[in-house]
């Protein structure tokens, strides 16, 4: 997701959708100094750490699988990002590996802003458009092949006030194989809502509880029916949202992580990933893993493109793999 300021404004003007051509990381990307080498062996499926309670209470429940369900793809696990060039990559954060999959095939001129993935690993991918003066005023959502980039269908317009969105699909329940769109609104601090895609429908649940109230998050959900937000609060925060009522759950500082520009939030095998840039320099990724309260700013130093987008499917594994 990017921001609404001034810089990122004008960052596609001078980026463009296509411009800029970024480097293709089709092999293992060097992680930073500080960073991780390989799997998280060290991941459990419990996420309560160090007075934060992200144990599940209130709208999700805890983490007892390895998976969202026994009909996933593989494509299905992998984690999905989004760059300001308009071009789809798979990543699998264990590897520290991007690959990309090709520019976005949506025939549009608003500019991409953030990402979803659902259990049939098609991302939804919210376009934004701005009036000449700073200031949103259209947005859609297009889906999108994660085997190839293709749009697979029409754009599904969003309502006035939610045209730029974090998003996250979250399961139904434990281990259910239904899920839902979760969206926030990044205008006037409206908060967190929901999306029935089959009927274009986007319904408003409520604000952001406590010092988060009107503040803009990036969303990611998970297999075991929990929903979370990055916030890009000054230091940046992981918090759990109770999916039925906006409210939030317990939330995590992470003072390690500067407060970005262009942002994207996933996540994947009991960890959260934070992709961050100050809308210039290329996006690094930074790993928060609650099992031990770790943060690994320097997990990816960086990636060799400005990631706005990540989405995830309630497939991927809700615990490192064995």
């Amino acid at each position: 997701m990017r921001t609404v300021n001034l810089i990122d404004l004008l960052l596609p003007l001078l980026l463009g959708c296509s411009a800029a051509a970024n480097r293709e990381i089709d092999t293992d990307a060097q992680a930073g100094s500080g960073g991780a080498t390989g799997t998280n062996s060290n991941s459990s499926g419990s996420l309560g750490v160090g007075g934060t309670d992200f144990s599940g209470s209130g709208a999700g429940a805890t983490s007892t699988g390895a998976s969202g369900g026994d009909d996933c793809s593989e494509a299905a696990t992998y984690v999905y990002v989004l760059s300001t060039s308009n071009e789809l990559y798979s990543f699998q954060p264990d590897k520290q590996l991007f690959k990309k999959i090709g520019a976005l095939g949506c025939n549009t001129a608003l500019q991409p802003n953030s990402m979803a993935v659902d259990r049939d690993a098609t991302a939804w991918v919210n376009y934004v458009g701005t009036d000449g003066f700073l200031s949103d005023n259209q947005g859609a959502l297009y889906p999108v092949s994660t085997k190839d980039a293709s749009c697979k269908g029409g754009p599904l317009p969003l309502p006035f006030g939610w045209y730029r969105l974090g998003m996250g699909f979250s399961s139904n329940g434990n281990g259910s194989d239904q899920e839902t769109l979760y969206v926030a609104g990044t205008s006037n601090g409206i908060g967190l809502g929901s999306f029935e895609l089959g009927k274009n429908l986007l319904t408003p649940i409520g604000a952001f509880s406590g010092a988060l109230t009107g503040k803009s998050a990036e969303l990611t959900g998970t297999g075991d029916g929990r929903l979370f937000g990055f916030f890009t609060t000054t230091p940046v925060q992981v918090a759990e949202i109770d999916k039925t009522t906006s409210k939030i759950l317990s939330s995590k500082e992470l003072p390690e992580v500067p407060t970005p520009s262009a942002w994207a939030f996933s996540f994947w095998g009991g960890d959260f990933y934070l992709y961050t840039s100050d809308g210039l320099s290329h996006s690094r990724v930074s790993r928060y893993r609650p099992s031990d309260g770790s943060v690994l700013a320097n997990y990816m130093t960086d990636v060799g493109f400005i990631i706005v987008g990540a989405g995830v499917s309630t497939c991927a594994p809700i615990e490192a793999p064995k």
